[in-house]
């Protein structure tokens, strides 16, 4: 089957509603047959991340490292929302909205994205700045460096930063 169009999306937020929004595009956009590559930098790599930490995982991390791993979300279902927010009350009010309207979590969609075979790439320098290792990511995602997503984006006739 050929692909119709090449679409990218660079996910720098970390927002419950713009991860919500980058998914549901590539999301649509697989739907409807284009290749589809999201490059996750920065605050969007906390949407990759796993419910729970591996244990056994050590790292060289520095102080600040460590630091930035502790406040990041823990995964998808943790982020919070880009405005009224409260303290994680807005994203709990948000979900309850959603389900009863049937609208996929950001957990659902990044399932529903793997199964399209939507490409998810970790940015590796922002893994290192903020001290995430692999481990603490999903499976069935790639790890590179810009230089990766700027050769997808070249090709591409969409690029979206979110």
């Amino acid at each position: 089957m050929t692909k119709m169009s090449k679409k990218t999306i660079i996910v720098f937020s970390g927002d419950y509603d713009r991860m919500m929004a980058a998914f549901i595009i590539a999301n649509g956009a697989a739907a409807m047959d284009d290749e589809v590559t999201m490059f996750f930098t920065f605050w969007g790599l906390s949407a990759l991340r796993k419910t729970q930490k591996p244990a056994g995982v050590k790292s060289d991390n520095s102080f600040l490292q460590n630091m930035f791993g502790g406040m990041l979300p823990k995964h998808a279902e943790k982020l919070g929302l880009s405005k009224f927010n409260f303290g994680g009350a807005g994203r709990f009010m948000m979900k309850k909205v959603m389900k009863s309207e049937n609208v996929m979590t950001v957990a659902e969609l990044i399932e529903t994205a793997q199964e399209q075979g939507i490409k998810m790439i970790a940015c590796t320098m922002s893994m290192d700045v903020l001290g995430i290792t692999k481990e603490e990511l999903i499976d069935g995602i790639e790890y590179a460096g810009v230089a990766t997503y700027l050769g997808e984006a070249d090709e591409a006739n969409v690029n979206l930063f979110i």
